[in-house]
């Protein structure tokens, strides 16, 4: 059974290519934000050892995932316990694009408005993913992917993540 990480900058494509995975394969989707993140506006972090506990669930609930996000402290047991690793790296304006022709995602904004109010701080988070230092850097996720010794893929343009066929 497929177990796969994605991981990548905001603005990837990672929740895009996760979903088509999950659809293909018949695997279980998490996006690490909702274990991230409290549901509650303004947004705050959750502990990580609650958002670790709720991975590990969601991983022993499921015989085959796809798990997806930015957390570099969040994936290393899925990356531990995975059969593929794929870090999508289109570069800044490939994920500023995919940023502002994002549709609604009700799990994260109780609005498309809400969504698109936060668009210009997301902009700004993603044209800083190659000078960061956090877990959420360029330099966080070359780190992740070079020590993983299993099956990966590096997919550097918009064109190679539509084309992915895993």
């Amino acid at each position: 059974m497929s177990r796969v990480v994605i991981f990548g900058n905001s603005g990837s494509g990672k929740s895009t290519l996760a979903r088509r995975i999950a659809g293909a394969r018949g695997l279980a989707h998490l996006d690490l934000d909702t274990c991230a993140w409290r549901p509650e506006m303004p947004q705050r972090r959750r502990p990580v050892a609650e958002s670790a506990r709720e991975i590990a669930a969601f991983m022993e609930a499921n015989q085959g995932w796809t798990i997806e996000g930015c957390y570099t402290g969040l994936l290393a047991a899925p990356l531990s316990r995975c059969t593929l690793a794929i870090f999508l790296n289109p570069g800044i304006a490939a994920c500023t694009a995919n940023a502002e022709a994002r549709p609604w995602e009700p799990h994260k904004y109780g609005s498309k408005q809400a969504q698109d109010a936060n668009l210009e701080m997301l902009r700004g988070w993603i044209r800083d993913y190659e000078v960061r230092s956090d877990e959420f850097s360029l330099a966080a996720h070359r780190a992740l992917f070079d020590g993983f010794a299993g099956e990966k893929f590096e997919l550097s343009s918009r064109e190679a993540i539509s084309d992915f066929g895993g």
